[in-house]
């Protein structure tokens, strides 16, 4: 299978029905809810990420909103490849993800699971932002950021 192929049915699986989809309600004591939204005004992507931590562990994350199929995918995928892990490895995936998107020289990077898919979207540079838009909203909400992000 070519990173082409790869790239279309990946994010076809993570656009239909995408993983962890929906809100994260607080659970009383010790468990706030960490929030941002996002949006990408160029295609109208528009994104909620919740995160409950342990400590420094992500222990659950969600999102909703509504988007094009890249932005739901790219979102799902993250939520997936986030959930259990500390919040440096969380910055150390960001950036991976940023340089894989970002940098046309950057080498598919096998360790990146069904991530590395996402370095499919090179290929059409105005789609870079709906798939960069939840890991930016991730941030945001880690951060405790109250702002809306925006990929403008």
């Amino acid at each position: 299978m070519d990173l082409k192929e790869l790239y279309r049915d990946v994010i076809l699986d993570h656009n239909r029905p995408p993983r962890n989809f929906g809100r994260l309600e607080s659970a009383g004591a010790g468990g706030d809810v960490l929030h941002a939204d996002g949006h990408n005004p160029l295609c109208g992507d528009r994104l909620s990420v919740y995160v409950r931590m342990n400590g420094e562990r992500v222990e659950d994350i969600r999102f909703e909103g509504s988007g094009c199929a890249i932005s739901t995918a790219s979102a799902s995928l993250m939520t997936e490849a986030v959930k259990g892990k500390e919040r440096a490895a969380v910055a150390r995936l960001f950036d991976r993800v940023h340089t894989l998107l970002t940098r046309h020289d950057a080498p598919a990077d096998a360790t990146l699971g069904k991530l590395a898919a996402l370095g499919g979207v090179r290929e059409f540079p105005a789609r870079v932002k709906c798939a960069t838009l939840s890991w930016h909203t991730l941030n945001a909400a880690l951060e405790r950021g109250a702002a809306t992000v925006s990929t403008e």
